[in-house]
């Protein structure tokens, strides 16, 4: 046993190693193991030597101290912390997670511990839960009661609240930029982006150096899809920190929104080789190399994030989306094992299901096929907000609008620009198809499903209130012809980013803009509209097998799928109806049969002249950001046309809802009359 003397002497060492941690972080460490000499096994000594063997670099020996304390002292939440440090900077960032949640739960109060788990988290992929651990780390972090209390309110989301506190604390405060940044948070919560965009921008016109500020203002454009904004703050923050993953990660996705593949890709590389423990990463990266044909590539990637991952049912869900892959019986087995776990979320669980539908398809088990298709769908819909009644709502306000009265008293306004190509209809619906055909020509350039127009009909919508005639679409009749031209070239401006080539037209191949083709014909009247149309139960069972990653809540129930494309049917026959010739129709099943003739009478439309290499779609190299990527660089995909029959003694539900819009197929309407509302 030490003697008293001893102890007080070690006590001393131990504070002057303390102290020089954070100036000499090496000659602490001789400092710790010249204690451990004396007193071998001192916890604080141990911790002590691990921290300053991290900060030196030496991190193999510094985890070579900190597991076997953390086994001994798990309940020290400076361990764990440590220990979470540590496995954060080799890449082994599930283990990370896990050590710095394990601090948190030990010290609540642990700010660092709380910016470590936000850092990892958002380095991960999960910016959900980085969020929230940021949040964490304010509460965290002050000991100002106005800000304590809006902190965690914040943390339990309860914005209201949340945002009184913060909005008396900075009347007495105006400059305390971490309260301005909190009501930023929730601001952009409840929706009101621009608020929280002026919010950080003050925030930082007050702190110019005030990185995660920026960083939220980053993932704010980020999200709002202004890439060049976002890229240009990411540049900022790179600038100062040019190793942080979280801003490598979220610059790479930026790059990958508009159409930089070959950048993202090395960006993903430069991450992967730092941090390659990072399965949401080595997912995003399996994205980006799909995108360019890099198909093995891709499934190695993927491969990557299910190792490091196995519950990962994102990760077995991009396998199974690349179309042409074929599971193992040992995935199977294996999916199987991580769906019956207790401890996986409805996220992972969804994405087991859907892989494990496709896989079982594959294997000609349509039964089984199915029932997981159903389970998948079923928990995919329960945490999605969508209202079909909203849908065909929207449908008769259309409706009700866009007579031809209404469009001919408007004609010649608007942006005459000619560029864009709409292509539109349901997804999977043979729209990617078209889209390779028509890049495939020498005056057409590709892009992908933009979110542009959906963007501008949201801003017009939120002009109202809740009575229809103050609600988008009729907010247009107020719209003059400066006003429709300046949105038509809102549009143009804000896909220009998009295009690459000098090609004099471009492809926007959002499916759900058909339901804002009266918005398109008023800004952008020269614009070309193609409808991309397939059998209502091939299209419609197509998409129901299919997880999207955003968008698309309507095809997570049967019932509400078949509402949406009789809601569809129904919209486009009115425009057929007061805007004659305005939507070129292709059908799926005649496109298959025969190409040379749909593609002429295609391109006849779009006033393009016949090229050959329209023909040979498959041998143009682009990227493609859909699905279908893989089925579109085959000469013709004919599987998928009939798919759907296999399935048929379970899509009662789906015939009842389509209802004349089944029964009329392949007519663009039912047999009735079509009635101008004027």
């Amino acid at each position: 046993m030490a003697s008293s003397g001893t102890q007080a002497d070690a006590a001393t060492a131990l504070e002057h190693a303390a102290r020089l941690l954070s100036s000499d972080p090496r000659l602490a460490a001789r400092q710790a193991q010249a204690i451990l000499d004396v007193l071998p096994g001192q916890p604080q000594a141990m911790l002590i030597l691990g921290t300053a063997l991290r900060l030196s670099g030496s991190l193999a020996e510094a985890a070579a101290v900190l597991q076997p304390l953390a086994r001994a002292h798990p309940q020290v939440a400076g361990v764990q912390l440590e220990l979470g440090l540590v496995r954060a900077a080799v890449g082994n960032a599930d283990a990370a997670i896990a050590a710095l949640r394990a601090a948190t739960r030990i010290k609540p109060d642990l700010a660092a511990a709380w910016r470590a788990l936000g850092d990892e988290l958002r380095a991960s992929g999960d910016a959900a839960g980085a969020d929230a651990a940021y949040a964490q780390l304010i509460r965290a972090s002050t000991t100002d009661p106005r800000l304590v209390a809006a902190a965690t309110a914040l943390c339990e989301d309860r914005l209201a609240v949340a945002e009184r506190s913060l909005r008396d604390h900075l009347k007495a405060a105006p400059t305390d930029v971490a309260a301005i940044r909190m009501l930023a948070e929730v601001a952009a919560r409840i929706g009101r982006v621009a608020d929280a965009e002026t919010l950080l921008r003050r925030a930082l016109e007050l702190a110019p150096g005030f990185e995660a500020a920026r960083h939220n203002l980053a993932t704010l454009h980020y999200r709002e899809n202004r890439h060049a904004e976002a890229l240009a703050e990411l540049e900022t923050l790179l600038a100062a920190d040019p190793a942080n993953p979280g801003y490598r990660n979220l610059q790479a996705a930026a790059f990958a929104r508009i159409g930089e593949y070959g950048r993202a890709i090395e960006v993903y590389d430069r991450v992967l080789a730092a941090h390659p423990n990072q399965p949401k990463v080595w997912m995003s990266y399996g994205h980006a190399l799909k995108t360019v044909a890099r198909t093995p590539e891709s499934i190695e990637a993927y491969r990557r994030a299910t190792a490091l991952a196995p519950q990962f049912g994102e990760a077995w869900w991009s396998l199974a989306n690349l179309k042409t892959f074929r599971f193992t019986d040992t995935d199977l087995t294996t999916m199987r094992e991580q769906l019956a776990r207790a401890d996986i979320g409805d996220d992972d669980r969804f994405h087991l299901h859907f892989a494990l539908g496709k896989a079982l398809e594959d294997a000609a088990d349509y039964a089984g096929s199915f029932a997981h298709y159903r389970d998948g769908n079923a928990l995919r819909r329960a945490g999605i907000d969508y209202d079909a009644d909203e849908n065909e709502a929207h449908v008769a306000r259309s409706k009700a609008l866009f007579t031809r009265d209404f469009l001919a008293d408007r004609a010649g306004q608007g942006c005459a620009d000619p560029d864009p190509i709409f292509v539109v209809g349901l997804p999977r619906a043979g729209s990617t198809l078209i889209e390779q055909i028509l890049a495939s020509h020498s005056m057409v350039e590709g892009t992908h499903e933009l979110p542009d127009i959906i963007a501008i009909a949201r801003s017009l919508g939120e002009r109202g209130a809740d009575d229809d005639q103050r609600r988008y679409p009729a907010t247009l009749a107020t719209l003059d012809a400066q006003q429709l031209a300046a949105l038509g070239r809102r549009y143009l401006d804000g896909t220009r980013i998009q295009r690459k080539t000098g090609r004099p037209f471009f492809i926007d191949k959002m499916p759900n803009n058909f339901a804002h083709v009266g918005l398109i014909r008023l800004i952008l009247p020269q614009a070309k509209i193609i409808d991309a149309r397939r059998h209502p139960l091939g299209g419609c069972f197509s998409a129901y097998k299919q997880h999207f990653a955003r968008g698309q809540n309507f095809t997570y129930d049967l019932t509400e799928l078949g509402r949406y494309y009789a809601d569809y049917v129904e919209l486009m026959a009115h425009v057929d109806a007061v805007a004659p010739g305005a939507v070129h129709r292709v059908l799926y099943e005649r496109m298959i049969a025969d190409p040379e003739t749909e593609i002429r009478a295609l391109l006849d439309h779009l006033g393009l002249p016949f090229e050959d290499a329209c023909l040979r779609w498959w041998e143009t190299d682009r990227a493609v950001r859909t699905p279908s990527s893989e089925q579109v660089r085959q000469p013709i995909f004919t599987d998928a046309a009939d798919q759907w029959r296999a399935y048929e003694p379970w899509l009662d539900p789906l015939k009842a809802a389509l209802g004349p819009a089944l029964d009329c197929y392949p007519a663009a309407s039912p047999k009735r009359n079509i009635t101008d509302p004027d």
